[in-house]
């Protein structure tokens, strides 16, 4: 047997994924605080479906992939171990200064510093100094290295991370400090920035660094948990873990590296949606990701994920190079709650798997989006999950009248469809930021709707936003585990390398031949074989004279004299459409600031070849508190919808593991195999709300 799985742990799901000789199951269980727990209560979902007994199961897993939170949610959370910070002297204050905290926020009160990563009492200037061209003007000695060193971990330090000024043309100063901690502390986690990250910009590259540090020991304690449990079991494949650049890397190369997991998740879903998108010939196209927690949203524009050079991560500027993922609180679990203002608010906040929504009955009292579902009518109480967890409407009602309806003086169904129109709103604010605010028109795109909660909103974010078309996959509830396996390993160097036209190709050439050997390394140390192996090369470009640079792809053949018009072009294309048509600064010289190099392995997942079978068909009607008008209306209620293959909205299509919600003037048919297509009718929508 064939067997590969795909996990995803969300902040309330754990989610499963298994192709078994062409085959798929999928399985959900909840997440659980230590990690390992829930992954191994959804893989032991999965091997009862795949018919095999434990001992025959884990041996039998050719490939394993794993995507995770446990990185967000530190970062999201705070949750960080206790930094000690290394750097040049007279930049303790770096992290504080920051870019002076200016952000986006037009409301005075609410401007706040950046979120403090490190104690201020466990930052060391290290009295050491390298110039720009890598030249070292203050040696750094022995003695000071251990002064440093000692200092911070008397301070109770449980990690080290080490940015020194100019370290990213002359690493031999933070290498002196790695080699003293290897020695001296072998158990002490450290991060270097040469090596995580070695691109200009102190502050970013700190703060990247820093994060690091401040993961480590968290991601090192949950990951041997997780190998230990696996290996017990039997595992024999490597785990590979997605990665916020879009691709895998092994477990040993995430540990070296643990913040580059951050989304790691959500980066899954969207390379699904990608994958979907090219498969139904859609190459514009919005994905929302709505799980218990929270809601991810990306944009893809011609076949191609749109990749940040200087992602931001928990609200901090870095020099990582992510995957542009927008995410928000808004998910099943977010709670609905008033604020001072005596206003309506839903979320950030979740109520998580435990205690979990008032209608789990397992100690929430509080109201979550999922509660005003169930209210409205939208969600069978005892079909939740297939109906292997029931729930209770009466707790449900009790917590949004308690906590929304009497204090607001309005009904039940008020309270619940005021939240669900809440977070519909919230939700499109999001699509809009990605589309938008970035010159696209949503009208031009559709909408991929995947995450356990997402088919009941996903129409309604649709036609508060302008997109005319929905397409819920047919395993949405775990689209994410699904993409995971399909997605690519990658392996990302950079290296700052100021470059100018005026200078020779040859200084270009050779800055990116050595990451090149870089990325054959790996390829080797991966085993990932000739005819898999793809090399993209890229720069991050300016007008002289700019602040932030422009991504663009060069020629994968060596860089020679007759091609710097070629890239000049490219770049002033990339511009424009980032910025507008006529915006690039044409007379101004172009600077070359970093030289990247993209490896990436393709994957060998195997297809999914089995028919869906024909269900039996069944109808009834249910009253709901239909979401777009606030009223209540019988509904027709599909469950085996793929024996049918087309209605006319509104309606509702269960399935055992998520809901579709179909609005009035709305039709929905099923394509592809079974993936749900909803088409809707603005005007006739905009009149039903």
């Amino acid at each position: 047997m064939i067997l590969d799985v795909g996990i995803d742990v969300g902040g309330t799901f754990t989610d499963a994924v298994a192709i078994a000789d062409g085959r798929a199951v999928r399985g959900k269980a909840f997440s659980t605080p230590d990690v390992t727990t829930g992954i191994l209560a959804a893989l032991s979902i999965l091997r009862e479906q795949v018919g095999l007994s434990e001992a025959e199961f884990y041996p039998a897993i050719d490939r394993f992939v794993l995507g995770n939170t446990i990185v967000t949610n530190a970062v999201d959370e705070q949750k960080y171990a206790r930094v000690g910070l290394l750097t040049t002297q007279g930049f303790r204050d770096t992290l504080r200064i920051a870019r002076s905290a200016r952000t986006d926020e037009r409301d005075s009160h609410k401007l706040a510093p950046p979120p403090d990563i490190v104690d201020r009492r466990l930052i060391v200037e290290v009295p050491e100094r390298v110039d720009a061209h890598g030249t070292v003007l203050v040696p750094l000695s022995p003695g000071a290295v251990r002064t440093s060193v000692e200092q911070v971990l008397a301070g109770g330090a449980e990690s080290i991370a080490v940015c020194l000024l100019w370290s990213f043309r002359n690493d031999a100063h933070e290498r002196a400090i790695a080699g003293y901690l290897r020695e001296h502390h072998p158990d002490v986690p450290y991060s270097l920035s040469s090596a995580l990250t070695p691109v200009y910009r102190e502050y970013e590259r700190m703060v990247t660094t820093a994060l690091d540090a401040a993961v480590k020991p968290i991601v090192a304690t949950h990951f041997q948990q997780l190998a230990d449990a696996l290996a017990a079991k039997g595992l024999r494949t490597r785990v590979q873990i997605m990665q916020v650049h879009g691709g895998f890397l092994s477990v040993e190369e995430t540990a070296r590296a643990p913040i580059s997991m951050f989304n790691s998740g959500p980066v899954g879903g969207v390379t699904g949606a990608r994958l979907l998108g090219m498969r139904l010939g859609r190459r514009r196209v919005l994905t929302a990701d709505m799980g218990g927690t929270s809601l991810d949203a990306a944009a893809i524009i011609d076949d191609e994920l749109r990749v940040l050079p200087r992602a931001e991560i928990g609200g901090l500027p870095t020099s990582l190079t992510a995957v542009d993922i927008e995410t928000i609180g808004a998910g099943g679990g977010s709670l609905g709650w008033i604020d001072g203002r005596g206003v309506l608010r839903v979320g950030p906040h979740s109520a998580g798997s435990v205690p979990g929504p008032a209608c789990y009955d397992k100690g929430g009292e509080r109201p979550a989006v999922t509660d005003a579902a169930l209210v409205m009518g939208l969600i069978n109480p005892e079909y939740y999950l297939g109906g292997t967890v029931t729930l209770s409407p009466g707790k449900a009602r009790e917590a949004i009248r308690r906590h929304l309806a009497d204090p607001l003086g309005l009904s039940e169904d008020a309270a619940a469809h005021g939240m669900y129109r809440l977070a519909t709103s919230q939700m499109a604010n999001a699509l809009r930021k990605i589309t938008v605010n970035r010159g696209h028109d949503p009208r031009e795109f559709t909408l991929v709707g995947f995450g356990g909660a997402c088919g009941l909103f996903a129409a309604a974010i649709a036609a508060d936003t302008g997109v005319g078309e929905v397409i819920i996959p047919r395993n949405a509830a775990v689209f994410s585990a699904y993409g995971l396996m399909h997605a690519d390993s990658v392996f990302s160097a950079v290296q700052t390398s100021p470059w100018t036209m005026e200078q020779p190709a040859e200084a270009l050439e050779r800055e990116f031949a050595a990451l090149e050997q870089r990325a054959r390394d790996w390829f080797d140390a991966e085993g990932i074989p000739q005819d898999r192996r793809a090399v993209f090369r890229e720069a991050d470009m300016k007008f002289v004279g700019q602040i932030f640079e422009v991504t663009t792809r060069l020629p994968e053949e060596p860089f020679r004299e007759g091609d710097k018009e070629t890239l000049r072009r490219r770049f002033v294309a990339d511009y424009e459409a980032e910025f507008g048509t006529g915006t690039a600064w044409t007379e101004a010289e172009v600077l070359l600031v970093n030289s990247r190099v993209r490896a990436v392995g393709r994957t060998d997942t195997q297809t999914v070849t089995e028919t869906p079978g024909q269900e039996r068909h069944t109808v009834t009607t249910r009253e709901v508190v239909e979401p777009l008008s606030g009223h209540r209306r019988h509904v027709e209620v599909h469950r085996g919808f793929g024996a049918l293959g087309k209605a006319e909205g509104p309606c509702l299509i269960e399935e055992p593991d998520t809901t579709v919600y179909v609005p009035p003037a709305a039709a929905v048919e099923v394509i592809d195999g079974g993936h749900f297509l909803i088409r809707l009718n603005h005007a006739g929508a905009g009149d039903a709300a």
